[in-house]
């Protein structure tokens, strides 16, 4: 437990070491904190909160800085969030897959590090159905998904379909199987055979295996924007290896979707601060992140990813604006 004396200086150093990204000395936590306490009672402070593990003194310097530890205290006890200080914002209804790059290009353009957002999970399902000869035995199948997406696949076939076939095959599916999942279609075609010819049944069987892999491959799972931006942030660039790493992490993205995903399953803003858990994999690193909703129900989540040192006040009013936005245009969208 701290008192109010080691809370405000420590909310001070926090404040001063995010604006300056320099180690905070007792006579700039001085004048910083507001406090008329003398520099020696400053550095008995700074040295129990040391010890505690709160802030830490670079081999470099007779400053502190936080630590991730810090960071949580400072996140969790003693921020302040303003309104009204983000410019008026918008996100067209638009297809999702454009609602998403978006929502992840004005994440990365708003706080000038990585902007992330997680995909929305979605069923297989079609729309509309078309097939187009290419050539002998081979075949373009077109198919539409309930939110516009055109996905393409060539399949080759055991038998030169005619025309007159490929419209057959392409009516009965649209007739009678659309809207349902690529999966459930594929079930339903099994108890058709007897009423469909055998090749006519073939091909459709065909046709929604290539749909099903067009579908689920069209779906990417996390889209980034503004990795680039690390490059500037001295945090990172004044260090190769955690530059590395971070890279690292958006390339496999596994942990991301972990992260994510944990995410999703809470309400409003959430706050991962690196080194403080397995989610994040290296202390220089944070995570400001939010659900967002279709309809009420919550499909996905954003957020932005930049060193520990950043502006946790304003990247909470950027994820939770950005977040009400895509929930907007997904539910919106006509």
């Amino acid at each position: 437990m701290l008192d109010d004396r080691a809370k405000v200086l420590l909310k001070a150093l926090v404040e001063r070491y995010i604006a300056d990204g320099q180690p905070v000395g007792s006579r700039t936590l001085s004048r910083a904190s507001g406090l008329e306490l003398s520099p020696a009672t400053i550095r008995n402070v700074m040295a129990d909160l040391e010890e505690l593990g709160l802030i830490v003194s670079p081999h470099t310097s007779a400053g502190r800085v936080p630590t991730a530890k810090g960071y949580r205290l400072f996140v969790d006890t003693m921020l302040t969030v303003q309104k009204g200080e983000l410019p008026a914002l918008q996100l067209m209804p638009e297809q999702p897959q454009k609602v998403i790059a978006n929502a992840a290009h004005l994440l990365s353009s708003l706080s000038q590090f990585v902007g992330v957002v997680m995909a929305p999970r979605r069923a297989s399902v079609f729309r509309h159905i078309e097939f187009l000869r290419l050539s002998e035995r081979r075949l373009l199948v077109i198919i539409v998904s309930p939110d516009g997406d055109v996905q393409n696949r060539v399949i080759f076939t055991e038998v030169d379909y005619t025309s007159s076939q490929l419209v057959e095959a392409a009516n009965f599916l649209n007739a009678n199987y659309s809207g349902l999942a690529m999966e459930q279609v594929r079930e339903r075609l099994k108890g058709e055979v007897e009423r469909l010819r055998g090749e006519i049944a073939d091909l459709m069987q065909a046709a929604v295996s290539a749909g099903t892999e067009a579908m689920s491959q069209s779906q990417e799972e996390v889209v980034f924007s503004g990795e680039r931006n690390l490059l500037s942030v001295s945090d990172f660039s004044s260090d190769m290896d955690n530059l590395r790493r971070a890279f690292d992490l958006f390339e496999q993205k596994t942990q991301i979707l972990r992260l994510l995903d944990i995410s999703s399953r809470a309400e409003g803003v959430r706050i991962f601060i690196g080194g403080e858990s397995h989610v994040v994999p290296f202390e220089e690193l944070s995570v400001v992140s939010a659900p967002y909703e279709v309809d009420g129900q919550v499909v996905g989540t954003l957020g932005v990813i930049g060193p520990t040192r950043m502006a946790y006040d304003r990247m909470i009013q950027i994820v939770d604006i950005t977040s009400k936005l895509v929930s907007n245009a997904l539910s919106h969208r006509k």
